[in-house]
């Protein structure tokens, strides 16, 4: 059995990855924690965001980074992160503000056997 990825994305969310990147370069991606935009998925320019040394890099979604911070990876870690896009207005800073859509986090619960082979991976 392989480790479950700790994020994914749906085929929404990767054309509208691909489309940011063609119009941006490279991008990555933060969960929010809350505050302004609430607990969106933002997508940056790479380099125009600083990742810090408390954020816990979670994959990669259509070939961006995809990080969080890691009082929040304490509370989602036992999740998978789905990402997605809906119809509406993206987070202030974004980049997928103005397109029309938004990414949104979606999650689903890890089974005690993927928890157990993600449990190991970090254990060596």
């Amino acid at each position: 059995m392989e480790a479950p990825l700790r994020v994914v994305a749906t085929p929404a969310a990767l054309d509208l990855i691909e489309r940011l990147r063609r119009e941006h370069g490279d991008i990555l991606f933060h969960q929010s924690g809350g505050c302004c935009d609430g607990s969106a998925p933002m997508c940056y320019p790479q380099g125009e965001f600083l990742v810090g040394d408390n954020d816990v890099r979670l994959g990669e979604i259509g070939g961006a980074p995809f990080y969080i911070g890691a009082a929040q990876f304490d509370y989602w870690k036992h999740t998978q992160l789905i990402i997605d896009v809906v119809p509406g207005q993206g987070g202030m800073f974004s980049l997928e503000n103005g397109t029309g859509q938004r990414f949104l986090t979606r999650s689903r619960l890890f089974s005690d056997d993927e928890l157990t082979m993600l449990a190991l991976i970090t254990s060596q």
